[in-house]
Parts: structure tokens; C-alpha cells; sequence
């Protein structure tokens, strides 16, 4: 008994010194924090890759290599043509958004409003510009970033094992299930946000370019990434980027051009990808309402920056899944219209009571009479 008693109380202060020593490694670290929470969240969506490899043959130093190579070849994909577009087409969009008028009319019924957008484009030319000045500024901090994430992935996926088996520890054994249960719907939501999202995306990008092109447009495929990016904005997505082409259009009286960018962008970008492609893989997501994906997404967002994408959602996930977890240890199967009526049977007064007080009652009476 004492040598168990000992053996736990050796866990629980070896977790501790774990857990003050990784806050300890969280404050030198919180330059590249950002870094690792996004190789962490990647790892963990690659491990079922990784582990299928070395099922079909591969050592685990190779399908640790191979799984880090996919995760690189993503990443690359996703953000190296944002930077390509942003710096090649850089002239463009500065030039489309000088074209825009500084106010347009607009009619309804037998009234012309005036809408003054000079400010919006001032602000939308700043912005632009000062965001590829420190884009480029801080190019040598993010190429060390991206390393430091390749490295990171590949030792993640490599020692994921015993990654695994540390952090699972200290948790004392009838508890692991809730562990588990959390970390299910861990990996579950970033299945969500990463795989189901790329692959909306993609065929975002798909449906999109075709569809720009056919328009006229001369930046058809840069236009097309836009909106396949904007696709991980959830509820919203490309259409921030159609409706504000649709009233450019407008604004400078090509009113069929901005109906049919309009209707078509909205039908085939922002409406079809999400009809097609999310139900065939939504059934291995979190399915996590839209709505709470997208406070995790906003909060995190303002909250964390760029990787608040991905840890808000997660958080917001995990915490729901730890509040279904209290409720089914607590109510079990019961319903909320179950829970209430035994609530109110439990607080209204027993059969038996209640005749005894009706007894008591007519007893005082009689008494009273005679």
C-alpha cells in the first residue's frame, strides 16, 4: 500500500515539475509558440498517415520522413502561391483598386443615394502596401519559422510514441478515458479544420479559375486562390471576395458583369464546393456547429493571430466535448424534459405526505367542531 502511495505521489510531483517546466519553456519560447502549436496540430493529423506507412513496410524513421514530406509539400502549396500572387499581381490589384470610382450613385425607386467609397479605397491601398512591406521585412525570421517547423513535424511524427505514452502518465488509469475522449475529438476537429477545409478549398480553386477565366478576367487564377483561401473562413468565405467584385463592377456601370459574378460566384464558389465535397467528409469531422467553429475561428483569430485559425476552433471543440462528458457522467441518457419532471416530482410533496396532511388537517377540524 505504501510503495503504491509512493509510485503516485512520484507521478504527480514529476508531472508537476513537467507541467511548471513546459509553462518555464512556453515564455522563452513565445516567439515561435505560434510555430509549434501549428506542428503539433499537423503532427497529430499526420500520425494515421505515418502509421499506415510503416503498416505497408516503411520504417519508422521512413514513414516519419514521407509523412513530414506530405505535411511540407501542404504547406508549401497553401502559402507559396499567396506570396506569388501577392507580389506578381501586386501592380494589378493596386491598379483595379486606383480605378475605382471615389463615390457612385445608387438608385432605389425615385431616390439616388451617393455612396462616397474614396476612404475604403485609401485604406484598402494602404493596407496592401504595408502589408507586403513587412511581409518582405520579416521574409529571413519566417524562413527560420519554416524550418523550425519542418524539423519539429519530422521529430513530432518520429517520437510520437512515446510523445504519447509521457503525456498520458501522470492520469491515473480511471480516468484516461476522458483523455482519450478528448483527444478524439481533438483529432476529429483538426481533421475538420485541415483536411476537410483543403479539400473544400481545392475544389474551391477548381470551380473558380475556370469560371474567372471565362469571365475575362486577366488574374483569373490569382482571383480563384483568393477565394480558395477565404473558403477556411467559416459561414462567410469567397463570398467576401465576390461581393465586393459584383460592386465594383457596379460602381463602374458594368451592371451585367456584376450580376453575373454576382449570381455565378455565388452559386458555383461560395455555395456548390460546400454541397459537393464537406458532406462526403464530414462524417470523420468534430461535427461542430457553424456557429461554434466560427466564434473559435473569430476568437482565436483576434485573440492569437494566424494560428488562432486552428487553436480557437480546437479549444472551443474540446471544451464541448468536456461539457458532453460532465453531462453524460452526471445525467446519464436522461433528456432535459426527463431531468425536469423528476426535478419537480423530487421537489413536490409525496403521496404519503400529502395524505398526512390532509389527515392532519381534517383531525384539527373534527377537534374544532367537538
Amino acid at each position: 500500500m505504501t510503495a503504491n502511495a509512493t509510485a503516485d505521489d512520484r507521478r504527480y510531483v514529476l508531472a508537476g515539475i513537467v507541467a511548471l517546466l513546459g509553462l518555464v519553456t512556453g515564455a522563452i519560447l513565445l516567439d515561435v509558440l505560434g510555430t509549434i502549436m501549428f506542428a503539433l496540430t499537423v503532427a497529430y493529423v499526420l500520425l494515421p498517415v505515418q502509421g499506415w506507412l510503416h503498416r505497408r513496410g516503411l520504417s519508422e524513421w521512413l514513414s516519419a520522413v514521407a509523412a513530414t514530406l506530405l505535411g511540407f509539400l501542404g504547406t508549401v502549396a497553401v502559402f507559396a502561391p499567396l506570396v506569388v500572387a501577392l507580389y506578381v499581381r501586386f501592380d494589378q490589384i493596386q491598379t483595379v483598386l486606383e480605378e475605382i470610382p471615389d463615390e457612385f450613385p445608387v438608385a432605389v425607386a425615385d431616390y439616388t443615394y451617393t455612396v462616397d467609397v474614396a476612404e475604403v479605397s485609401s485604406l484598402a491601398l494602404n493596407f496592401l502596401s504595408d502589408t507586403a512591406v513587412s511581409f518582405a521585412a520579416a521574409l529571413p525570421v519566417l524562413g527560420i519559422k519554416f524550418a523550425l517547423f519542418v524539423i519539429l513535424l519530422f521529430a513530432l511524427l518520429l517520437e510520437a510514441d512515446a510523445a504519447g505514452r509521457a503525456a498520458i502518465a501522470p492520469v491515473p488509469h480511471g480516468y484516461r478515458d476522458i483523455v482519450y475522449a478528448l483527444a478524439m475529438r481533438a483529432r476529429e476537429t483538426l481533421y475538420a479544420i485541415y483536411v476537410l477545409q483543403f479539400a473544400t478549398s481545392v475544389a474551391t480553386l477548381v470551380i473558380a479559375y475556370p469560371l474567372f477565366w471565362l469571365l475575362g478576367y486577366d488574374a483569373a487564377f490569382t482571383i480563384a486562390f483568393f477565394a480558395a483561401i477565404l473558403q477556411f473562413i467559416p459561414m462567410i468565405g469567397p463570398s467576401l471576395l465576390i461581393a465586393p467584385i459584383a460592386l465594383y463592377h457596379v460602381a463602374v456601370g458594368e451592371l451585367v458583369a456584376g450580376l453575373l459574378v454576382g449570381v455565378l460566384g455565388m452559386a458555383l464558389i461560395a455555395w456548390l464546393p460546400d454541397i459537393v465535397v464537406r458532406p462526403r467528409l464530414a462524417r470523420r469531422s468534430a461535427g461542430l456547429p457553424g456557429s461554434l467553429y466560427f466564434v473559435g475561428f473569430t476568437g482565436g483569430l483576434f485573440t492569437l493571430g494566424a494560428i488562432g485559425v486552428v487553436v480557437g476552433p480546437l479549444i472551443v471543440a474540446v471544451f464541448v466535448e468536456a461539457v458532453d462528458l460532465l453531462a453524460d457522467e452526471v445525467n446519464g441518457d436522461a433528456t432535459l424534459a426527463d431531468l425536469l419532471e423528476d426535478d419537480l416530482d423530487e421537489s413536490s410533496p409525496t403521496a404519503s405526505e400529502a395524505d398526512a396532511e390532509t389527515s392532519f388537517d381534517e383531525s384539527k377540524t373534527r377537534t374544532a367542531d367537538d
